[in-house]
């Protein structure tokens, strides 16, 4: 994100983190990267370097009236799967360090949860094209190997129950329930109005497609291996950013992999033996679509001021609901 939360005082994060890690803290810098986590940079009282992550989860829940505590679940199953893997030797996984009690994560209160990661010195890449074809084959083979982890790594792992998270939220705002939260509420409300079509359909393709998925399929997903989640590092291809971990059909994690000539497509079906289906590869693709304008939903449904990231969630929404 590309603002700190507010409501989180940096004392606090701090002690948080000396009592989760036993890490004294010498500083935190906030780093405005990626989108829907907030991140900061931390140095130890020895000169280590860290990565913190935290996490509202009022954005994780996946509809306004769900506790706090169940979106926290599925956070730590997340991360703890990522440790497990690691443990399992999938070394392209970037996981969490465990807090002095072994824990995945920490709640820093009600509202917040930390992790902490060790800093990893390398090239990073930004949402979008894959930089080069070796690295779209790099992240192929880490999904290829995600995939085919042993059950073990995986057993923590929640299922997934094809929900797009935030739904409720779209469907009001199509149907004109958008109170007047903030600079964005009316905009929205007018935006959608103008075309819901556009809308109704994707959600009602979406659901004709979520009908046809075969449980017996399911693996191990990542969820968003895209270029903005892999880094280089010491001439290796990492995996970053793994509190999306599903056990959901392999299509979860190939749909935007491939440059659309097949060709990964055909990889993965020579690397694993399993044949993607077009028709969940569009399901995934749609949902993508779907969750982003859920998320826009729900955040100009609620209080907002229009800071730095809502004027980027008003960008995506425009781009997806025109």
């Amino acid at each position: 994100m590309n603002t700190p939360p507010h409501e989180l005082a940096e004392a606090r994060l701090a002690s948080a983190l000396t009592a989760g890690w036993g890490l004294a803290v010498a500083s935190l810098a906030y780093r405005p990267v990626g989108f829907g986590s907030h991140h900061w940079e931390l140095v130890d009282a020895g000169g280590g370097r860290w990565f913190v992550t935290v996490d509202d989860l009022r954005t994780k829940r996946y509809a306004a009236g769900e506790p706090l505590d169940r979106a926290y679940e599925r956070l730590r199953d997340a991360l703890g799967t990522a440790v497990a893997l690691g443990a399992h030797g999938l070394e392209f996984v970037v996981a969490p360090e465990p807090t002095v009690d072994g824990a995945a994560l920490s709640r820093v209160d009600d509202r917040f949860t930390v992790a902490v990661y060790r800093y990893v010195d390398g090239e990073s890449f930004g949402w979008g094209d894959f930089a080069s074809g070796e690295q779209r084959l790099a992240v192929l083979g880490m999904v290829v190997a995600l995939h085919g982890a042993p059950p073990a790594a995986g057993a923590g792992a929640a299922v997934d129950d094809l929900r797009v998270p935030g739904r409720a939220d779209l469907e009001a705002a199509l149907a004109g329930d958008v109170p007047d939260a903030g600079p964005y509420a009316r905009r929205m409300r007018d935006l959608l109005a103008a075309r819901p079509e556009r809308v109704r359909e994707l959600l009602a393709d979406y659901d004709a497609l979520a009908a046809e998925v075969d449980p017996a399929r399911w693996v191990l997903t990542h969820g968003e291996p895209h270029p903005g989640n892999t880094m280089r590092a010491a001439g290796r291809w990492r995996l970053i950013d793994w509190d999306t971990v599903l056990r959901a059909a392999p299509e979860r994690d190939l749909w935007s992999l491939d440059p659309g000539d097949g060709s990964i497509l055909a990889a993965y079906e020579a690397a694993t033996g399993v044949r993607p289906r077009l028709d969940l590869l569009e399901l995934f693709r749609l949902r993508w679509e779907a969750a982003d304008l859920a998320a826009a939903a729900s955040r100009f449904r609620a209080p907002h001021a229009g800071d730095a990231d809502d004027d980027a969630t008003w960008d995506i929404l425009a781009a997806l609901a025109t």
